[in-house]
Protein backbone atom coordinates (compact mmCIF):
# COMPACT_ATOMS: atom_id res chain seq x y z
CA UNK A 1 0.00 0.00 0.00
CA UNK A 2 2.93 2.63 0.93
CA UNK A 3 4.52 1.55 -2.82
CA UNK A 4 1.19 2.96 -4.18
CA UNK A 5 0.19 5.79 -2.34
CA UNK A 6 3.61 6.84 -3.20
CA UNK A 7 3.29 6.52 -6.82
CA UNK A 8 -0.22 8.24 -6.88
CA UNK A 9 1.23 11.33 -4.88
CA UNK A 10 3.87 11.59 -6.88
CA UNK A 11 1.78 11.69 -10.24
CA UNK A 12 -0.10 14.47 -8.51
CA UNK A 13 2.80 16.19 -7.89
CA UNK A 14 3.41 15.83 -11.84
CA UNK A 15 0.43 17.76 -12.80
CA UNK A 16 1.80 20.69 -10.63
CA UNK A 17 5.40 20.91 -12.63
CA UNK A 18 2.55 20.72 -16.13
CA UNK A 19 3.64 23.53 -18.91
CA UNK A 20 6.19 24.90 -16.69
CA UNK A 21 9.58 23.29 -18.04
CA UNK A 22 10.77 21.52 -20.57
CA UNK A 23 10.86 17.64 -19.88
CA UNK A 24 13.49 15.53 -20.76
CA UNK A 25 12.86 11.97 -22.70
CA UNK A 26 13.55 10.34 -19.46
CA UNK A 27 11.44 12.86 -17.30
CA UNK A 28 8.38 12.82 -20.16
CA UNK A 29 8.07 8.56 -20.09
CA UNK A 30 8.09 9.03 -16.33
CA UNK A 31 5.34 11.58 -16.41
CA UNK A 32 3.51 9.27 -19.30
CA UNK A 33 4.20 5.96 -16.82
CA UNK A 34 2.51 7.90 -13.96
CA UNK A 35 -0.71 9.30 -15.68
CA UNK A 36 -1.56 6.39 -17.65
CA UNK A 37 -5.51 7.50 -18.30
CA UNK A 38 -4.25 10.50 -20.19
CA UNK A 39 -3.57 11.38 -23.56
CA UNK A 40 0.24 13.23 -23.37
CA UNK A 41 2.45 15.50 -25.87
CA UNK A 42 5.42 16.81 -25.51
CA UNK A 43 5.85 19.91 -27.58
CA UNK A 44 8.97 21.05 -29.45
CA UNK A 45 9.87 23.32 -26.60
CA UNK A 46 10.06 20.73 -24.04
CA UNK A 47 7.12 21.76 -22.45
CA UNK A 48 4.29 18.92 -22.39
CA UNK A 49 0.05 19.12 -22.64
CA UNK A 50 -2.13 16.43 -20.86
CA UNK A 51 -5.28 15.97 -22.41
CA UNK A 52 -8.33 14.06 -20.75
CA UNK A 53 -9.81 10.64 -22.14
CA UNK A 54 -11.73 11.18 -25.10
CA UNK A 55 -15.43 11.64 -25.05
CA UNK A 56 -17.19 8.95 -26.04
CA UNK A 57 -19.11 10.28 -29.43
CA UNK A 58 -15.59 11.43 -30.20
CA UNK A 59 -14.08 8.38 -29.12
CA UNK A 60 -16.87 6.42 -31.53
CA UNK A 61 -15.62 8.74 -34.65
CA UNK A 62 -12.07 8.04 -33.92
CA UNK A 63 -12.66 3.99 -34.04
CA UNK A 64 -15.19 4.58 -37.53
CA UNK A 65 -12.25 6.28 -39.32
CA UNK A 66 -9.50 3.60 -37.90
CA UNK A 67 -11.77 0.80 -39.04
CA UNK A 68 -11.88 2.12 -42.26
CA UNK A 69 -8.07 2.71 -42.67
CA UNK A 70 -7.37 -0.78 -41.66
CA UNK A 71 -9.77 -2.43 -43.98
CA UNK A 72 -7.50 -0.35 -47.02
CA UNK A 73 -4.32 -1.49 -45.63
CA UNK A 74 -5.35 -4.97 -44.78
CA UNK A 75 -6.21 -5.37 -48.21
CA UNK A 76 -2.60 -3.47 -49.62
CA UNK A 77 -0.64 -4.40 -47.20
CA UNK A 78 1.49 -1.25 -48.19
CA UNK A 79 2.02 -0.31 -44.39
CA UNK A 80 1.12 0.08 -40.48
CA UNK A 81 -1.59 1.43 -38.71
CA UNK A 82 -1.56 2.98 -35.25
CA UNK A 83 -4.25 4.48 -32.61
CA UNK A 84 -4.48 7.73 -31.02
CA UNK A 85 -2.45 5.89 -27.84
CA UNK A 86 0.71 5.99 -30.33
CA UNK A 87 3.17 8.59 -29.23
CA UNK A 88 5.95 9.20 -32.53
CA UNK A 89 9.11 11.42 -31.56
CA UNK A 90 9.16 14.07 -34.56
CA UNK A 91 12.36 15.03 -35.48
CA UNK A 92 12.04 18.76 -33.96
CA UNK A 93 12.07 16.69 -30.98
CA UNK A 94 7.46 17.02 -30.59
CA UNK A 95 6.33 13.83 -29.30
CA UNK A 96 2.84 13.96 -31.13
CA UNK A 97 0.10 10.98 -30.92
CA UNK A 98 -2.31 11.62 -34.05
CA UNK A 99 -6.00 10.19 -33.38
CA UNK A 100 -4.87 7.88 -36.61
CA UNK A 101 -1.57 7.40 -38.40
CA UNK A 102 0.35 5.31 -40.87
CA UNK A 103 3.70 4.64 -41.84
CA UNK A 104 5.17 2.95 -45.02
CA UNK A 105 6.03 -0.44 -45.18
CA UNK A 106 9.63 0.39 -46.05
CA UNK A 107 10.10 3.14 -43.50
CA UNK A 108 8.09 0.76 -40.24
CA UNK A 109 10.69 -2.36 -41.46
CA UNK A 110 13.59 -0.19 -41.20
CA UNK A 111 12.39 0.41 -37.40
CA UNK A 112 15.09 -1.17 -35.14
CA UNK A 113 12.82 -3.10 -32.33
CA UNK A 114 14.29 -0.78 -29.57
CA UNK A 115 12.79 2.27 -31.50
CA UNK A 116 9.52 0.39 -32.08
CA UNK A 117 9.42 0.38 -27.87
CA UNK A 118 9.67 3.57 -27.39
CA UNK A 119 8.20 6.81 -28.78
CA UNK A 120 9.52 6.26 -32.44
CA UNK A 121 11.82 9.06 -33.96
CA UNK A 122 9.63 9.02 -36.82
CA UNK A 123 7.37 11.45 -38.05
CA UNK A 124 4.24 8.90 -39.70
CA UNK A 125 3.23 9.39 -43.48
CA UNK A 126 -0.18 9.82 -43.07
CA UNK A 127 -1.94 11.42 -39.99
CA UNK A 128 -5.84 12.00 -38.93
CA UNK A 129 -6.60 14.55 -36.23
CA UNK A 130 -10.52 14.39 -35.43
CA UNK A 131 -11.88 17.61 -33.87
CA UNK A 132 -13.31 17.20 -30.64
CA UNK A 133 -15.91 19.66 -29.31
CA UNK A 134 -12.99 20.80 -26.87
CA UNK A 135 -10.68 21.32 -29.40
CA UNK A 136 -9.24 24.96 -30.31
CA UNK A 137 -9.03 24.85 -34.49
CA UNK A 138 -6.17 27.06 -34.65
CA UNK A 139 -4.15 24.75 -32.07
CA UNK A 140 -5.44 22.05 -34.18
CA UNK A 141 -4.42 23.58 -37.81
CA UNK A 142 -0.73 24.62 -36.30
CA UNK A 143 -0.38 21.02 -35.52
CA UNK A 144 -1.06 19.47 -38.81
CA UNK A 145 1.68 22.59 -40.15
CA UNK A 146 3.85 20.78 -37.91
CA UNK A 147 3.49 16.96 -39.04
CA UNK A 148 4.01 18.15 -43.01
CA UNK A 149 6.81 20.26 -41.82
CA UNK A 150 8.54 17.17 -39.92
CA UNK A 151 8.23 14.83 -42.64
CA UNK A 152 4.45 13.99 -42.66
CA UNK A 153 3.61 13.38 -46.66
CA UNK A 154 -0.76 13.96 -46.00
CA UNK A 155 -2.07 15.01 -43.32
CA UNK A 156 -6.71 15.30 -42.91
CA UNK A 157 -7.94 17.47 -40.22
CA UNK A 158 -11.39 16.13 -39.90
CA UNK A 159 -13.73 19.04 -38.45
CA UNK A 160 -17.08 17.28 -37.21
CA UNK A 161 -18.09 20.71 -36.97
CA UNK A 162 -18.04 22.36 -40.18
CA UNK A 163 -18.41 18.80 -41.67
CA UNK A 164 -15.04 19.13 -44.08
CA UNK A 165 -11.94 17.95 -44.02
CA UNK A 166 -9.02 20.43 -44.17
CA UNK A 167 -6.07 18.13 -46.46
CA UNK A 168 -2.85 19.38 -45.68
CA UNK A 169 0.32 18.76 -48.05
CA UNK A 170 3.87 18.81 -48.51
CA UNK A 171 3.87 21.93 -51.08
CA UNK A 172 1.71 23.62 -48.48
CA UNK A 173 -1.70 23.59 -50.07
CA UNK A 174 -4.37 23.35 -47.88
CA UNK A 175 -7.55 21.58 -49.30
CA UNK A 176 -10.87 22.04 -47.96
CA UNK A 177 -13.23 18.87 -49.10
CA UNK A 178 -16.82 18.79 -47.30
CA UNK A 179 -18.12 15.15 -46.03
CA UNK A 180 -20.42 14.75 -49.03
CA UNK A 181 -17.29 14.66 -51.26
CA UNK A 182 -14.93 11.88 -50.97
CA UNK A 183 -11.05 11.94 -49.67
CA UNK A 184 -8.51 10.54 -51.73
CA UNK A 185 -4.95 8.91 -50.38
CA UNK A 186 -4.06 9.70 -54.05
CA UNK A 187 0.42 8.83 -53.94
CA UNK A 188 0.62 8.33 -50.31
CA UNK A 189 -2.20 5.47 -50.06
CA UNK A 190 -3.06 4.68 -53.10
CA UNK A 191 -6.24 3.49 -53.86
CA UNK A 192 -7.60 4.95 -50.47
CA UNK A 193 -10.91 6.84 -50.94
CA UNK A 194 -13.15 7.65 -47.76
CA UNK A 195 -16.91 9.48 -47.89
CA UNK A 196 -16.64 11.34 -44.35
CA UNK A 197 -20.38 11.83 -44.93
CA UNK A 198 -21.07 7.51 -44.67
CA UNK A 199 -17.84 7.12 -42.27
CA UNK A 200 -19.02 9.44 -39.45
CA UNK A 201 -23.18 8.89 -39.86
CA UNK A 202 -25.13 8.33 -36.80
Amino acid sequence: MGATTNIEEKARRSFDVNMIRPYTDAEFKEFCLLNKNYRIERLANGNIIVMPPTHTATGGKNADILTEIGFWNKKTKLGKIFDSSTGFTLPNKAIRAPDVSWIEKSRWDALPQSEREDFAAICPDFVIELRSNSDNLLALREKMEEYIANGCRLAWLVDTYQKQTLVYSPDGSVLVVPFAQALDGGIVMPGLKLLMAEVLAD
